[in-house]
């Protein structure tokens, strides 16, 4: 089985940068030819983790490992941490401060959206260490 690997930085706090890494997967991942339904559930699911860790973790790392039939990325943040995982799993709930709020971000859907497009979602998450996301998506 063949494996891309591919690494990026996700600055925090930058509005402007955010989503440069699921854009250049999302290209990456149209030149090789997979589907494009799984395209758009890498590119939606991988900007939504992106834009969590611009918005609430100060930035952090993304890993993309891109196999044959599917795709698995890790996000990893050492931000503060999800202190109520069930709470932030629930759409429309978000802890966004208002200034990011009237930027047209912090809806709430972030993680909701990134469990509907993926095919299988871990969350570890420890409050004041960081949490990281690994999150699969197959190319059916």
């Amino acid at each position: 089985m063949n494996c891309i690997h591919v690494e990026f930085e996700v600055p925090g706090n930058n509005f402007l940068s955010a989503g440069s890494a699921s854009d250049s997967v999302k290209s990456t991942l149209k030149k090789l030819g997979v589907p494009s339904s799984a395209v758009r559930r890498v590119a939606i699911a991988m900007y939504e983790a992106e834009i969590n860790m611009v918005i609430h973790a100060g930035g952090g790392r993304c890993y993309a490992d891109i196999f044959d039939d599917h795709i698995k990325i890790v996000m990893k943040d050492e931000g503060n941490g999800i202190e109520n995982l069930e709470l932030a799993m629930q759409e429309g709930y978000s802890t966004a401060s208002d200034d990011v709020r009237n930027l047209g971000f912090g809806a709430g859907m972030g993680l909701p959206n990134i469990k509907t497009y993926s095919d299988r979602l871990k969350i570890d998450t420890e409050v004041g260490k960081g949490t990281t996301l690994t999150i699969e998506v197959d190319f059916d």
